[in-house]
């Protein structure tokens, strides 16, 4: 089988670092967000079983389908969203599912018309490109940022992955990865405590639907998903030169959302930071390659749903400041690449950096992160400029 052929350590470590990084920086929240509706202890791990189902299958199958690595993963701004509303006491776990079900009808609607790729399409690519570099430094800095807690750890890890580079490039994150691991399981800081030997098992919700729960959660839901997951996953894709039917994978996504929100799958969307580390070069040195590395993710996404609670508190033993560190360095040359591609035109190098500093900063505005703003304020400086600079427009 070709797959077999084309894999390597480097893509297999570059798909479980993804899963690292993008599980245990947001496991927390979805937590939350399934407490805020009072979930039961069966409940949550349903929610977990049926995640982890929906992100391995929507990025192991049609990764290997197309040979072209497909990130999905689930919204952690969404789940952050439903904490909020949940809190409020007004929605319980039916209303939440009746929720979960128009969001993912409305994320299949987009992609059966092609509305969202065709807004994309006309995105340039500098824009996206300041875009992915804005939602990839924040992961850089904090690598760093972790050496006010755990200096000799991140020391380590650092010392490794530039030897690494030097030496063997492909294997860095993987040198990398294991020598953090070692560090922190020598040194005692492995929580080994978090992992509980049961296993996942889906539970239905009937859902219910009202108009409260409608605008209350299933539009805010719909919208942040758009623009805070989908919209930088399919920068990342682009400035990554890979060519995907991204309305056909949106519609997956939404299908994939309306079979498995009953038992707790929220919303899946494209993801930007893990695919980046599954797209960048730490993959593979072969981009016809890395389709491994998504695909290997995948399949570690479908093992935490079967596996459930094991899988989970596996993840969570590593110490944050490790998972933070390996994150940042493995994204360091997609961030350099980004960076690259935006400022190569001068024509376009000024609202490529509003649109990487919008999204570096964070901002959050009528609850939609800065990875929409940012693409706001560069194609508004980008229009602009062009305005300004076309004598035919200032004279009409």
């Amino acid at each position: 089988m070709q797959f077999f052929k084309d894999l390597s350590v480097s893509a297999v470590s570059a798909g479980f670092v993804a899963v690292l990084v993008g599980f245990t920086s947001s496991v927390a929240i979805v937590f939350q967000a399934a407490q805020s509706f009072h979930a039961t202890p069966g409940e949550m791990a349903s929610w977990m079983w049926a995640l982890g189902l929906g992100m391995g299958l929507c990025s192991l199958l049609p990764s290997l389908w197309l040979r072209k690595p497909v990130m999905i993963a689930w919204s952690t701004p969404g789940a952050a969203v439903l904490a909020a509303a949940g809190a409020t006491g007004r929605f319980d776990m039916a209303q939440a599912v009746g929720a979960f079900l128009v969001c993912a009808a409305l994320i299949t609607l987009v992609g059966v018309t092609g509305w969202f790729e065709r807004v994309m399409n006309r995105i340039p690519t500098e824009i996206a490109a300041g875009l992915l570099a804005g939602v990839l430094a924040r992961f850089g800095m904090d690598a760093f940022s972790a050496a006010q807690t755990a200096l000799p750890l991140v020391l380590v890890m650092l010392g490794v992955y530039l030897v690494s580079r030097s030496v063997a490039p492909r294997y860095a994150v993987v040198a990398t990865l294991c020598a953090g691991v070692a560090y922190a399981a020598i040194g005692g800081q492995m929580q080994w405590s978090a992992v509980t030997w049961t296993l996942a098992s889906p539970q239905l919700t009937v859902p219910r639907f009202g108009w409260s729960a409608t605008m209350g959660l299933a539009l805010p839901l719909f919208v942040v998903t758009m623009a805070s997951q989908n919209l930088p996953g399919v920068a990342v894709i682009r400035a990554s030169g890979y060519q995907l039917p991204i309305s056909r994978l949106i519609t997956l996504t939404g299908v994939a959302t309306l079979v498995l929100a009953p038992f707790g799958a929220f919303a899946l969307n494209f993801s930007a930071i893990t695919a980046a580390i599954c797209m960048g070069p730490q993959a593979h040195a072969d981009p016809a390659r890395r389709y491994t590395a998504a695909a290997s993710c995948g399949a570690l996404y479908v093992l935490i749903g079967v596996f459930g609670a094991v899988v989970t508190g596996l993840l969570t033993a590593f110490p944050r400041e490790l998972v933070v560190a390996i994150a940042g360095l493995a994204l360091l040359g997609s961030i350099g690449a980004g960076l690259a591609s935006a400022l190569r035109e001068e024509t376009h190098r000024e609202a490529a950096l509003i649109t990487f500093l919008v999204t570096l900063s964070g901002v959050v505005i009528a609850g939609i992160g800065s990875a929409f703003w940012g693409v706001v304020a560069g194609s508004l400086a980008l229009f602009v400029q062009q305005y300004a600079s076309n004598p035919r427009r200032r004279a009409m």
